[in-house]
């Protein structure tokens, strides 16, 4: 008979009990949630960073690295009196369902993009004392949290009907950014550019792009190009401070070349 899914998660508790323990790890032992702050991101990323290279057991490595963050911290607010891991899976299970009447209940929604409006419109009852923003996490990537906020901002009717708004809005902050180098204005072109970015993230999401993607996409085309110039220059005994910007052009192009070959 096959186990039920999930049923392994008591063996990553009971570990994690261990570890804790008066005969556990020392380091363990010393944490906080302040000290496990940055693992969370760290491991967050990593997972992010293993869907991108589509590897399987990387992706099912780092999956378990973060769930570790997950039942440490769980731990440790145990050890607090707050709550413990079945608090945190039972508060997740209780708001999916809330959240999902038209599978767990009568309602009803056409497409995916009513699911979100109705998921928007519940939590938005939910959490009525609060701003439409006040959960989009600050300390998030930038252009991640700009694509969040203005997601919950189009939830409720504040959006452009279409591309064409941030696209014609980059124009204009490109105007301004130009307007405040020429002014050599560093406080208003660091506010300039920021709109500009904020226009870029908004024109991806209103294009279905991900701009978080597309910018991790474009920045691993560029470390990639610039490590073959790197292996190039080596090959001629030289580094590429040796070569002038011809010459390093070239080599660039010659790095695309090979790279739209393979």
């Amino acid at each position: 008979m096959v186990s039920e899914q999930g049923q392994s998660l008591s063996r990553l508790v009971e570990l994690m009990r261990t570890l804790l323990g008066p005969k556990g790890c020392p380091w363990d032992r010393e944490q906080t949630l302040e000290t496990l702050r940055q693992y969370v991101i760290e491991e967050a990323h990593e997972v992010v960073d293993a869907i991108d290279q589509g590897t399987p057991e990387l992706l099912r490595e780092e999956l378990g690295d973060l769930l570790l963050q997950v039942v440490f911290q769980a731990a440790l607010t145990d050890q607090k009196g707050w709550f413990d891991i079945d608090g945190v899976v039972d508060a997740i299970c209780e708001k999916l369902v809330r959240r999902h009447p038209w599978v767990f209940g009568d309602e009803e929604v056409d497409d995916a993009s009513g699911a979100i409006n109705g998921w928007e419109a519940i939590k938005a009852k939910e959490k009525k004392d609060r701003g439409a923003l006040s959960g989009v996490p600050v300390a998030l990537p930038g252009l991640l949290r700009a694509v969040r906020i203005g997601e919950k901002a189009s939830a409720v009717g504040y959006d452009w009907p279409d591309a064409g708004g941030p696209r014609a809005k980059i124009d204009e902050e490109l105007e301004e950014l130009d307007e405040a180098a020429e002014r050599q204005d560093m406080a208003a072109l660091e506010h300039e550019l920021g709109d500009l970015l904020f226009a870029l993230a908004t024109y991806g999401r209103k294009q279905g792009l991900d701009p978080e993607a597309a910018i991790r996409a474009s920045l691993n085309r560029f470390s990639s190009r610039f490590r073959h110039c790197e292996l190039a220059a080596q090959t001629d005994g030289k580094t590429l401070r040796d070569y002038d910007e011809p010459e390093l052009d070239e080599m660039w192009e010659r790095a695309k070349a090979v790279e739209r070959k393979a």
